[in-house]
Order: structure tokens, then sequence, then C-alpha cells
């Protein structure tokens, strides 16, 4: 049987601290590590032919950590854009981020959208990265939008163009550290995705674990609520 490889990949990527804690480290060390993790990732979901890759990388949660761990967040993502553009146009990488503007700092958010602006024409495959984002926040958001419209009535696949982008729903969430939430990511497109829970860290998560993953998932049957055929 022929392996599948699902289009749309969604990863909540768990476990920096912890990571970094088991290690006598300071929780920044880990989320270093896990920009590496990612990098590394996307260069393997690239190579096996995924188009499209979401990730949870800061939630609008994550405001209410200590201040010098979310300045390193940003400070480090400021970092990674500027690390990777080269080798996002070198590999048709179309580069997007789903989320509020809001408290993002402003050279962070220029630096944003104009990376966004560089990689638009990208067509190997989509790094969608969400951040300052909330499921949420999302959805209401996207309410807002439609009550400024003027809508009196709206179908589920109008709705959806009101979301913060129109990818594709993913077909497989990967959540890495064990834990055993959603933590409000992706709530309106992931009704029919595949979940995929591993114990591994963020950091540790390499192109072993990313084969383990996507076995699981073509030991599935997709049925979007319907019943198997007989």
């Amino acid at each position: 049987m022929e392996k599948s490889i699902p289009q749309h990949i969604a990863v909540i990527m768990d476990g920096n601290g912890r990571w970094a804690k088991k290690r006598g480290l300071a929780r920044s060390f880990g989320h270093i590590e896990g920009a590496k993790a990612l990098r590394k990732a996307l260069e393997y979901f690239t190579e096996i032919g995924v188009k499209y890759l979401t990730v949870y990388a800061f939630s609008t949660e994550n405001w209410n950590r200590p201040q010098d761990e979310v300045s390193t967040l940003m400070k480090l993502f400021l970092k990674y854009i500027k690390n990777e553009r080269k080798n996002m146009m070198k590999n048709r990488i179309r580069f997007f981020v789903s989320g509020r503007k809001d408290n993002v700092p402003e050279k962070l958010q220029k630096e944003i959208e104009k990376l966004e602006e560089e990689t638009k024409n990208n067509d190997k495959i989509t790094l969608n990265i969400a951040f300052n984002y909330g499921s949420r926040a999302e959805i209401v958001d996207a309410v807002n939008k439609i009550i400024e419209d003027e809508k009196k009535y709206i179908t589920e696949e109008e709705f959806s163009k009101y979301l913060y982008n129109d990818f594709p729903d993913p077909d497989l969430v990967i959540r890495t550290s064990g834990e055993m939430r959603i933590s409000n990511f992706l709530l309106w497109q992931i009704a029919y995705s595949e979940l995929y829970i591993t114990d591994t860290l963020w950091p540790d998560f390499d192109e072993k674990e990313i084969d383990r993953a996507i076995e699981s998932y073509n030991q599935r049957e997709r049925r979007f609520g319907g019943l198997k055929n007989v």
C-alpha cells in the first residue's frame, strides 16, 4: 500500500521549557533549540511533499508568561525571520503568519509583513506560523468582520473565508510532549483532522518522529462523519 502524505500538517510545538529544565538550563535555551527543530522539520516536511505546515508558536495566552521569557520569544522570532529569509527564497517556501497584530512589537511586525510579501509567490510549501494566535480570538474576529459586512446569513464555507487564512484544513495535527489537549488551536479547522500525540519534547522531534506520525496517519480511515464502506 502506497504511503499517503498529509497535504496539511499542523503542529503544537510543546515541551521547549521542559527540555531545558531536564538539562538544568534556562527556558530560553529550550526555545532556541525549538527554533532549530522547526527548521529541520520544515526541511523534511518539504522533502516528503507536505504542502502546508502550520505551527503553534505563540498563543494569545502566552503574554501571561514571565516578561523576560516573552521578550526572548519576540527576539527569537525576529532572528528566525532574518536568518531564514534566504533559505525560504531558495527553497520556494511561502511564509505566512496567522494571528492578531495587537501587542506585537512594531519592528517584528514590519519584518513579518516584509517576508510575507517577498515569499508570497513561492509554491513548494507554505509555512504558516500561528503567532499571537488563539482560535477563539480568530472566530470572534471573523464574526466581527461578518457583522461589519452586514451579512444576515452565512454558510460554513463563507465563514471559513473570514478566518485568518484560506488554507485547506489540516489533515493531521501533531502535539509533542504528551499533553492531551488542543490548547485553543485551530478549533474550527481541525473538526475532522487526525490527531497524533507523542511524549517526545519538541526540540527532540526529528525525522524518525515525523515518520512515526505519518505511519500512524496512514493506519487511520478518514470518514469525515460518514460510514465505513461495506
